[in-house]
């Protein structure tokens, strides 16, 4: 599993290999409610193909219809909701509007350097002249955002988090497939053997070493989630007195209630404050009667998202270790 924006541009790559018409659309700016942020891509083929979504299926079908009229070079802005007839006819939310860039015939040449990018891992901004439709790209950090000015827009492409995942578990092979649709890069550290060789998840990244190592190793910081899920005190517990001292936007740790305030009893007798201790979300993930271990690695990404999002959620107690994360 591959992120939608990774998605959007590998088909736009394939679709202008084959000598197909695409255009990509990304929304440049909103303002009030949107359905999607700034950045949202969609790729459209010339039969009206698309992959991606720029507003939840409001204004595709607009978009489709009007394909024609969008030729050259230079990109196109258009927005939509600007009257209230408009936010009616496309679906938007009330006082809700949005504008999109739409850019005819983009060279594979620059496709293919965008994706270039992400593969490796960089976070980059793509900068489009609004004049002739020209990219330019230029390093940037996971913090930045879409920005669009009278002569040009930037946008930002890659992973723009880091997921560690301490142990190589099938919790932990279904957490990295999933967490990677979201836009995190995804690294995996277990020391043991028989893990290493099961492991089948594409796009992670091992790190070697003992956990401990492995939280130093990737320097933690306000874009990175550590989450432990060997089931293995020995290893958990290594990586967490690194990971509760570091500045990881979240820590957390699966097992029951009764493991993890026997897991905090542990980490009490370490160099570790109370107020690092508390930091610690464990069980981990959401309480939704999870028991196999997809249904668990859905728990933690729901949490890691609305975490993300700066949602607060009520934590319900969590049922036994056996049938949760």
């Amino acid at each position: 599993m591959q992120s939608l924006d990774h998605d959007v541009l590998e088909n736009a790559l394939a679709w202008r290999r084959a000598g197909r018409r695409a255009w990509l659309v990304t929304v440049t700016q909103t303002f009030g409610a949107s359905p999607r942020p700034p950045g949202s891509l969609l790729a459209m083929r010339d039969d009206g193909i698309l992959v991606g979504s720029v507003s939840g299926g409001c204004i595709e079908d607009d978009l489709v219809a009007r394909r024609a009229a969008f030729a050259g070079r230079a990109p196109f802005l258009k927005a939509y909701g600007v009257t209230s007839e408009e936010a009616r006819r496309f679906g938007l939310p009330c006082g809700g509007q949005l504008e999109v860039i739409v850019e005819p015939e983009v060279p594979v040449a620059d496709l293919e350097a965008l994706m270039a990018h992400i593969d490796a891992g960089r976070v980059v901004a793509r900068e489009v002249d609004l004049a002739t439709g020209a990219w330019r790209f230029a390093p940037a950090q996971p913090t930045d955002e879409c920005e669009r000015t009278d002569s040009r827009f930037r946008s930002i492409h890659g992973p723009r988090w880091r997921l560690l995942v301490i142990g190589a578990s099938e919790i932990a092979h279904y957490l990295a497939e999933m967490a990677a649709a979201v836009d995190y890069r995804v690294f995996v550290c277990d020391p043991r053997e028989e893990y290493r060789q099961a492991w089948r998840a594409a796009g992670a990244t091992f790190v070697g070493g003992m956990p401990d190592d492995a939280v130093a190793a990737i320097r933690p910081d306000g874009h990175t989630v550590i989450v432990t899920v060997s089931h293995d005190p020995k290893l958990d517990d290594m990586a967490l007195l690194e990971a509760l001292k570091s500045e990881a936007f979240y820590v957390g740790a699966v097992g029951s209630k009764q493991t993890n305030a026997e897991r905090r009893r542990r980490l009490a007798g370490f160099d570790l404050s109370a107020r690092e201790i508390a930091r610690l979300r464990g069980p981990v993930g959401l309480a939704i009667g999870s028991r196999t271990p997809p249904e668990i690695a859905v728990a933690i990404l729901a949490d890691l998202i609305a975490a993300r999002n700066g949602v607060m959620l009520e934590r319900v107690a969590q049922a036994p270790e056996r049938r949760t994360a």
